[in-house]
């Protein structure tokens, strides 16, 4: 399958390896290649391009942005590349202007999700993965043998359910709690507040949460 990265930080690069490794064949969008060409030599499967390349070549493209500059890659990716395709989006509206812990650029009445949403009418959007660092994204079972939630909003419900189907294969995810349509991305958007000073308190990101039933 097909996939576009948009975003070529640490999370981006993590999860570009994963998917190779898993035999998706991956195109990272970038802004700036110069900063991961060493990456990238070091991960010769991986593709490089621009944001809008990333964009068309996925049949289905992750949002790996960071939540500051998302609308803008989202814009530089172009709607035209994006429009009808399921978008994965992973990003949080975190303010680190004034330090640790980061407040939010947006909640309450509105949150990240849904403005990617209204500013991409025709496209798919899943937000998920936000609430775990990188390594759990792609390895689940490296906390709790796997043992706790992953949520899931969006409008879509075919969406999710093959989001849910992909993160399954890919990463081996098992848990999955759907909260509804995109407007509940504002929950776990906010959950920033409290996932934040938990990692500086166990000194560690390696954790998640799990819903009892």
């Amino acid at each position: 399958m097909e996939i576009g990265i948009l975003g070529s930080g640490m999370v981006g690069q993590t999860l570009a390896a994963k998917l190779v490794e898993v035999d998706q064949e991956v195109l990272v969008g970038t802004r700036s290649p110069d900063k991961v060409n060493d990456w990238a030599a070091h991960n010769p499967r991986v593709k490089l391009g621009t944001l809008s390349q990333a964009a068309a070549h996925g049949q289905a493209v992750i949002n790996a942005t960071s939540g500051s500059g998302s609308l803008e890659a989202l814009q530089l990716a172009g709607a035209a590349n994006l429009n009808g395709k399921i978008l994965i989006d992973l990003s949080n509206p975190l303010d680190f202007s004034h330090g640790m812990p980061p407040s939010l650029t947006v909640c309450n009445t509105d949150s990240l999700g849904e403005q990617i949403q209204r500013l991409l009418p025709q496209v798919k959007v899943v937000k998920t993965l936000n609430t775990v660092n990188a390594v759990v994204m792609v390895n689940p079972q490296a906390v709790a043998g796997g043992d706790h939630t992953l949520f899931l909003s969006g409008d879509d419900q075919a969406a999710k359910d093959q989001v849910r189907r992909w993160l399954r294969e890919w990463f081996g995810w098992r848990d999955f709690f759907d909260l509804g349509d995109i407007s509940t991305a504002r929950g776990v958007e906010a959950m920033m507040l409290i996932w934040v000073p938990m990692m500086m308190k166990v000194g560690s990101p390696l954790f998640q949460f799990k819903v009892m039933r």
